[in-house]
């Protein structure tokens, strides 16, 4: 019986979306606004903004205990390293200077999660309280 019903029930029509077609004038105006910004965006700032997520992510699954997975800092790093041939010349120096700190960082957690009785020490590296490094964004310079 439940195959008669389904016959009998009205088939959505492929690509349709009725309440697209029940748009507001606001809402038309902001589809329209999205769509000429989406005009204006180059791949290669998205490309960079992505980059710089990724390397923040990576920083905070290293640096903050409560957020530690240095297997998901791993893959933030080596994402990184993939992307950032894409990328102009100043923001490639940028990148990779930001990605090193990274690299480093994620070289001591490991070797700290490595050795034995090394609860993960929330203690800073032998430089003493530094502080962490500051990661670079578009536009800081």
């Amino acid at each position: 019986m439940s195959d008669e019903q389904s016959e009998d029930a009205p088939q959505p029509t492929p690509g349709a979306d009725p309440e697209a077609e029940q748009l507001t004038p606001e809402q038309e105006q902001m589809l329209r606004q999205m769509e000429e910004e989406m005009r204006k965006v180059r791949v290669e700032d998205l490309v960079a903004q992505s980059v710089v997520s990724i390397l923040n992510l990576s920083y905070r699954r290293i640096a903050k205990e409560d957020e530690r997975d240095l297997e998901q800092a791993r893959i933030g790093i080596e994402a990184v390293r993939g992307m950032v041939e894409v990328l102009d010349a100043e923001s490639q120096r940028e990148i990779r200077n930001a990605l090193s700190q990274v690299q480093m960082l994620y070289a001591q957690a490991s070797g700290e999660s490595n050795e034995p009785g090394a609860g993960g020490s929330s203690e800073p590296g032998p430089g003493g309280g530094q502080a962490p490094p500051r990661i670079w964004t578009p536009g800081s310079g």
